[in-house]
């Protein structure tokens, strides 16, 4: 509880905003859709129309940059808590997520997050034109 006395309503569903344009992003969000998820995961790609009109205070930019979470209670996260917030929310992985939660473990967590992000600019290339058929993760039947 808080000092006021209000306790926040627990997270019940998380959003990834995800790059669909990063070979890696279409991988880790094919990998999160097989995981048992404890919170539920839903993916929006980063700076669509979907994803400005569901979260228009959000700078969209940004998480064309990053890996971008954001809970139904509001919260935001980016980079490597974002990271820690999709392990948390897999049944599998809660416990890893807690252990890199720590001050001990924030940092593995931080590494984990920029070796992300140095595979996903050296995969990527230097423009946005990466085609969904060019990826070697196959799109979900039921999307």
């Amino acid at each position: 509880m808080t000092a006021h006395g209000y306790e926040p309503p627990p997270v019940q569903r998380l959003t990834v905003l995800h790059d669909p344009a990063c070979p890696l992003c279409r991988g880790l969000t094919s990998w999160l859709r097989g995981q048992w998820q404890l919170v539920p995961l839903e993916f929006v790609a980063a700076a669509s129309p979907e994803a400005r009109e569901l979260f228009p205070g959000l700078d969209h930019d940004a998480s064309l940059g990053e890996i971008t979470v954001v809970g139904d209670t509001g919260e935001v996260w980016r980079g490597h808590h974002a990271f820690v917030a999709c392990l948390w929310a897999l049944a599998d992985h809660r416990p890893l997520a807690r252990r890199l939660a720590t001050p001990a473990g924030l940092p593995l967590a931080r590494a984990a997050a920029f070796a992300a992000a140095r595979i996903r600019a050296v995969t990527k290339g230097p423009t946005r034109d990466c085609r969904p058929d060019a990826c070697d993760v196959p799109a979900r039947a039921a999307e």
